[in-house]
């Protein structure tokens, strides 16, 4: 008999390399934005350290998050017949993630990426191999799909998820766009906004997509609703997080770090899953905002997108001992 999972997640999964480094610098414009990592061009430069995560990305995580916590979880995903295959396979399985729908590719590499991580901040070199997107068929009906980021050949993937999504009207789907869906354009993903629960970005991204030079975070929720997601959910980093579900809007600050960030990759990952999973087992789009800036917080404590990810006992233990002021704010809009 077919298991109907509570979450699925559909991405393309990893092994990140984090190579720390010492002597660079980073340049940026007057509004602390466009930064760039610099570093002395064609001469040898020293790294500090290098930490070998696998099973990691964007969707990757998300199934970990919720798996720990407590929900059950898969993931829908290519790797190659390679060691780094087999470790992420392992990785997923000791965090409890089912891999049912992850396919191993004959022949192939599994994808491998390169993080330049300097300071709290990452700099990530990417490379998707070019698998063959399919599977979707075999998922069932979970409560929840969980959509980001796949290769620059999944157009195609993109449109049979949409149509199984309105096959089984059963499924709430969330969307977080990783890059090549971003490039893709939202004109080209309509079905898949249409189709969106929920769907999460952050400022920059908003802009991106939205093609708009707009930095409200409100109005760009107003513009993103727009393209069909009924809760939309904007990030923007340090300064805190916001929803909107086309009646009430909100803002959320973060959760006070216990210390300064360590390593800031997955941070995002965190709270998009955290806040998707709070939805799954019932809880209200403000409760959703307590939860996620919680993983969060944590997650940037560690090297990696998966080592801070909390259980629930963990989670709700820093939601007991949270300031008062750690509350949504409700927003006129």
């Amino acid at each position: 008999m077919k298991k109907n999972f509570d979450f699925v997640a559909i991405g393309d999964i990893t092994t990140d390399a984090f190579i720390r480094i010492k002597d660079a610098s980073v340049n940026c414009d007057v509004n602390r934005e466009k930064c760039q990592l610099c570093f002395r061009f064609g001469d040898k430069v020293p790294y500090e350290s290098v930490t070998v995560v696998p099973a990691v990305g964007n969707s990757a995580n998300a199934a970990v998050s919720a798996s720990r916590l407590g929900i059950s979880s898969a993931l829908v995903s290519n790797i190659g017949d390679d060691q780094n295959g087999e470790d992420c396979l392992d990785s997923l399985k000791h965090n409890g993630v089912a891999t049912d729908f992850v396919a191993i590719n004959a022949g192939k590499k599994t994808n491998y990426h390169y993080v330049m991580w300097f300071e709290d901040e990452r700099t990530i070199l990417i490379k998707h191999e070019d698998f063959r997107y399919d599977g979707i068929s075999e998922i069932g009906s979970p409560k929840w799909i969980y959509l980001s980021s796949l290769g620059q050949d999944s157009l195609l993937f993109h449109h049979r998820i949409a149509q199984y999504a309105r096959e089984h009207p059963e499924i709430n789907v969330a969307f977080q766009p990783g890059t090549f869906q971003m490039k893709f354009g939202h004109d080209k993903l309509r079905e898949i906004y249409e189709i969106a629960k929920i769907f999460f970005c952050n400022v920059s991204e908003a802009q991106r997509i939205l093609q708009t030079q707009e930095h409200d975070p409100v109005k760009l929720m107003e513009m993103m609703r727009h393209l069909g997601p009924k809760i939309v959910v904007i990030t923007d980093g340090p300064k805190g997080a916001y929803a909107y579900d086309g009646k009430e809007a909100w803002f959320m600050p973060p959760y006070p770090d216990p210390k300064p960030p360590y390593e800031r990759t997955g941070a995002g990952d965190a709270f998009s899953s955290t806040f998707t999973v709070a939805l799954a087992l019932g809880k209200s789009i403000p409760d959703a905002l307590r939860w996620a800036p919680i993983n969060s917080m944590s997650v940037v404590q560690k090297v990696g997108a998966q080592a801070g990810l909390l259980s629930r006992p963990e989670l709700e233990k820093f939601l007991a001992e949270a300031p008062e002021w750690y509350t949504p704010k409700k927003l006129s809009i």
